[in-house]
């Protein structure tokens, strides 16, 4: 891995630009920390990343038994989620549930088989009833599907007509029996405003699905994450929708590349993209003291995986982690488990990171730009989180390399800079001790300054307590 080739510790001068305090409070649905486990998008739109993998039962728990084997569940790493493809795609049960595809899955026998290793299980869906289903009644009443629930919404599904009675009772009657099978994490994919249109011509305002589904889950009586994607409205009143009622977001569009030949999950270019989209919800978070209740997911996670695999260097592997661990951001994995390289054991398994994980589940970091300590994107970019009740910050340094095309920031410096970020520019004053995350290199007593000479694609997380 990456170790700075140069840090330099200077003395401080008064702050310009106030550090406001930001924290993540109990979202929603009683969680105090962001999701982490695995997802099966990544090996199901990237296939010739792992040509052996078939989206069935026998392959998942292939891939999830690697999170309670490596130890990755004793870090956090517990949620197995399912994504599109494991429900019968046109029709529910005799009440119009959504219900498994046999062939594939049995609900209760995974969830048992996750549950009995620390594991949990999650399911994917999106809104609307099926359009095949519109003559079935809704579990415990004698209300048509098709009454409450009409047109197509593009996902060959009806419209549901939010307030009307039946539409909470049909969704309490899925969440119920999710909640029968032992299901731990419901993502709720397509919600608008917000899902770019990608060929699909979705509803404008799929927002009450959100509130329904939250209320059935708390009319379940099972705790149940719920996370909504993708790259969703950040105003303030569809904000609220989020905070008020899901436990994690999607600041971004899907961050893996797509097509039955791609052999890499991602590309550089999309990750300054993802990083820039966590920037712009951010800092729309950071003119006054504010308290959030709901956790930033950047999309999955490419960083076990060999650099190839990946699709990015190394260097920029610590990098990706280095953000989604300083945001507070779901820490779900899209890789293949079963071909974890070095490398990546090294970056899923280190302790010190996911301390990091933990603080930023209160104090998500936010960009303080070098040399102004403003929030607009650049290339050589400084970020901070806390201070926490003690004033531990957590601080990380990162160049992005030229600017590819979508991280919004529009420069091309090439090879190693130097980035600095003054006690001014991050908002703070007095002396810190300072330790890099990753190899736990002490790094001294500083009054005033971080410096690092990083390549492109390269960062530097530390960790930063009062000295006095």
């Amino acid at each position: 891995m990456y170790i700075p080739r140069a840090v330099t510790l200077v003395a401080a001068t008064a702050t310009s630009v106030p550090l406001h305090s930001l924290t993540i409070t109990q979202t929603p649905n009683g969680f105090t920390n962001s999701a982490r486990g695995w997802n099966s998008f990544g090996i199901q739109a990237n296939a010739a990343t792992d040509p052996a993998f078939v989206f069935n039962q026998t392959s998942v728990e292939q891939q999830c038994d690697v999170l309670a084997s490596a130890g990755l569940v004793n870090l956090g790493y517990s949620y197995c989620s399912l994504d599109s493809g494991w429900s019968v795609g046109g029709n529910g049960d005799a009440n119009g549930r959504i219900i498994a595809d046999s062939s594939l899955f049995n609900m209760p026998d995974l969830a048992s088989h996750l549950h009995n290793e620390g594991l949990q299980l999650g399911v994917y869906v999106v809104p609307g009833g099926f359009l095949a289903d519109v003559n079935k009644t809704i579990l415990g009443t004698d209300i048509t599907i098709g009454s409450v629930c009409s047109g197509n919404n593009g996902l060959d599904r009806c419209n549901w007509q939010y307030g009307e009675e039946g539409v909470q009772q049909w969704h309490d009657s899925v969440v119920a029996l999710f909640a029968e099978w032992g299901v731990d994490f419901i993502k709720l994919d397509f919600i608008t405003p917000g899902s770019p249109d990608n060929g699909v011509s979705l509803p404008q305002n799929e927002s009450q699905a959100v509130v329904n589904y939250h209320n059935a889950i708390v009319n379940s009586g099972r705790q149940m994450r719920l996370d909504i994607s993708w790259k969703l409205a950040r105003d303030p009143s569809d904000f609220s929708i989020w905070e008020g009622n899901a436990d994690s977001f999607r600041t971004d569009q899907d961050i893996n590349n797509a097509g039955a030949d791609s052999d890499s999950f991602t590309a550089w270019a999309t990750v300054q993209r993802a990083i820039d989209n966590y920037r712009q919800y951010i800092v729309l978070h950071t003119s006054q003291d504010e308290t959030l209740s709901i956790y930033p997911d950047m999309d999955n996670l490419y960083v076990g995986n060999s650099a190839p695999e990946d699709g990015v260097t190394d260097d920029e592997r610590f990098t990706i982690m280095n953000h989604w661990l300083g945001a507070g951001s779901n820490l779900i994995l899209g890789n293949d488990l079963t071909q974890l390289d070095d490398t990546g054991k090294a970056i899923l398994t280190n302790s010190a990171a996911h301390s990091v994980a933990d603080f930023a589940a209160q104090y998500p970091m936010r960009p303080r730009n070098p040399g102004t300590g403003e929030g607009d994107a650049q290339q050589l970019q400084a970020w901070i989180g806390g201070p926490d009740n003690t004033g531990k910050v957590v601080v990380l340094l990162a160049n992005y390399g030229p600017d590819e095309g979508q991280g919004g920031f529009n420069t091309t410096l090439s090879g190693v800079q130097n980035v600095t970020a003054t006690w001014q520019d991050l908002g703070i004053s007095g002396s810190f001790a300072i330790q890099e995350v990753w190899q736990g290199q002490d790094l001294g007593v500083s009054t005033q300054q971080l410096s690092a000479s990083l390549d492109e694609g390269q960062s530097l997380l530390v960790v930063m307590n009062p000295a006095n």
